[in-house]
């Protein structure tokens, strides 16, 4: 089981493949059944949090063989000690970063898909190219996206598991940046959403629109996938937005990112780029 930031994610990719049942646990503690047949990764990008440091001081009372990903000198390390316990020491406060650390450990062992590292750095190099600040507005798909949600609520949907977790953590940066509602889940919750969204008129000047209610945004987070169903839950939602003439905005990930993994953190540093530009446009700061 995985325990820490971002857990789900670590479910999220290796619950297609481990070959042994696996449960993610970002509340504090362990569940009860944890025992000493269990293996307990947890996650623990800051070090300091006492809910992991509780998880690792829990996991090994138990006599279950735990995997720390932390900073070498931290609250949480210094209860990860023992002939069970295995550090995976990190450097950066990062959630993501913690958990590909974490998955290339577990691809190692045999516990989950190949992890290509040098495939996600590349993704988020070039990510970090085309929506650097001193990239132009016409080029640059972080800042497109930041002006088109700028007078909107977003409504953020990805297909794919991992897409659909990047379309999470990307409404959490955008509520988080700006303090503006946004949305993320499955198609069946957000459709409701857009097919109730008043019918916009097209000379309405969004200068005098109630910024307590302000028109939903459709944001597609577009890992490349060729599902059939991911495809039509896609048209579905561009469908109903259309009918409401609600905007829709894409975000397509690295073409050059191979594995499911790097394109995921392609879409999630984008979506943040895009928070961080809507911070600074908001608030100026």
């Amino acid at each position: 089981m995985a325990a820490g930031p971002d857990s789900r994610l670590l479910r999220a990719v290796l619950e297609p493949w481990c070959p042994v049942p696996f449960v993610a646990w970002p509340m504090p503690g362990l569940p009860g059944w944890v025992g000493s047949l269990d293996l307990v990764v947890v996650l623990a990008p800051d070090g300091s949090d006492h809910g992991s440091a509780l998880a690792v001081t829990e996991a090994l009372r138990r006599g279950a063989q735990v995997v720390v990903a932390a900073p070498e000198k931290s609250l949480v390390t210094e209860h990860a000690e023992g002939r069970w316990c295995h550090l995976l020491p990190i450097v950066t406060g990062d959630q993501s970063a913690a958990a590909v650390v974490m998955l290339e450990f577990l691809d190692r062992v045999d516990l989950g898909p190949r992890t290509d590292v040098e495939d996600v750095a590349g993704a988020l190099d070039h990510v970090a190219t085309v929506c650097s600040p001193h990239q132009d507005l016409s080029v640059n798909p972080a800042k497109l996206l930041a002006i088109a949600l700028a007078d909107r609520t977003p409504v953020v949907w990805g297909g794919t598991v991992l897409a659909a977790r990047a379309a999470r953590r990307v409404a959490e940066s955008l509520r988080r940046a700006t303090g503006v509602s946004a949305i993320a889940g499955d198609a069946e919750h957000l459709l409701p959403v857009l097919e109730s969204a008043p019918l916009q008129d097209l000379f309405d000047d969004p200068l005098e629109s109630d910024s307590a209610s302000l028109p939903p945004v459709l944001v597609v987070l577009d890992d490349g996938s060729d599902e059939p169903v991911v495809a039509e839950q896609r048209d579905r939602l561009v469908r109903a937005a259309g009918e409401r003439r609600v905007r829709v905005e894409t975000l397509t990930c690295d073409p050059g990112a191979t594995s499911e993994l790097a394109r995921y953190a392609s879409l999630l540093l984008q979506g943040r780029y895009a928070a961080a530009y809507l911070q600074i446009g908001l608030t100026g700061e």
